[in-house]
């Protein structure tokens, strides 16, 4: 199952890359909006390219749904960073341009923290549905987060704004992920059930959120700064959820512990230097 699993994470996140690039370029076409703004949304429906991005973004969810139904959150939701690999040269492509190293730079030292992070935690599946007071712990520490994220974004511009944006839209990917986890597992055993449960309700608001501060991110001039930040708080944040809300299980101990701690730090030096990101 875990094959499965694999394949079809890598296929969402060829999905989501080319998603990425296709409503960045949109996005970036529109006037500076203000955070969370819902009408920045309502402009880019009229937009052809932004409905191509939009229309790869929900293939790119059904595989990701898919995954998650064969394979567990914290084995899954890694695997969308080598998207990154995929979005930085088309963004270049798409402008006729070289990839800036930086930029190149930034995404290696993500993809090697977060890779050296899971085969250090070696992260095991838990429950299908966590408790109520896991949700709500979840909820909490994810707002609490996005929250400040959103006080700095208002206060900054430019790339460290789109980070800021990042890094708030890549929690509530998490979150997302989670929620979608959940209605998946119960999708096959109570199909006629599934519109009066609550994660449903929950998944359209968290969902919706997120995809209103992904395009307020993409207007912040190179992709590379906010769509690091996303690339890898969804996983990481998907894996911190999966431990704390689906009990699923990491081996951090002994010399796993230090690596983990070695890969973390590759990760926050990746996103630091994302906010100054140069591709143009």
């Amino acid at each position: 199952m875990n094959g499965i699993a694999i394949a079809l994470g890598l296929a969402s996140a060829a999905f989501f890359a080319v998603s990425s690039v296709l409503e960045q370029q949109a996005a970036k076409r529109e006037r500076p909006t203000r955070t969370i703004d819902p009408r920045l949304l309502i402009r880019l429906l009229h937009r052809r390219l932004w409905l191509f991005g939009s229309t790869a973004d929900a293939f790119g969810t059904v595989l990701q749904a898919l995954a998650l139904r064969f394979g567990a959150l914290a084995l899954v939701e890694p695997l969308l960073v080598s998207g990154l690999f995929m979005a930085i040269p088309l963004e270049a492509a798409i402008e006729r341009r070289r990839p800036h190293r930086r930029d190149l730079l930034v995404v290696l030292l993500g993809v090697v923290g977060l890779t050296g992070f899971l085969l250090a935690a070696n992260p095991r599946g838990g429950v299908t549905e966590p408790k109520t007071l896991a949700w709500i712990g979840v909820t909490v520490a994810v707002g609490t987060l996005v929250t400040i994220c959103l006080l700095v974004a208002w206060r900054t511009q430019d790339a460290t704004r789109g980070l800021m944006l990042g890094i708030a839209t890549g929690l509530l990917y998490a979150m997302a992920a989670a929620l979608v986890k959940t209605v998946i597992e119960k999708l096959p055993e109570q199909p006629g059930e599934i519109f009066t449960n609550w994660h449903v309700y929950a998944l359209v608001l968290v969902g919706g959120t997120a995809l209103t501060l992904n395009q307020n991110a993409f207007q912040g001039g190179p992709i590379a700064a906010p769509l690091t930040a996303i690339a890898l708080l969804d996983p990481f944040g998907g894996v911190l959820i999966g431990v704390f809300a689906f009990e699923e299980r990491l081996s951090l101990e002994g010399p796993r512990l230090f690596f983990g701690l070695v890969a973390v730090a590759a990760m926050v030096i990746g996103i630091w230097m994302a906010r100054r990101t140069q591709s143009r």
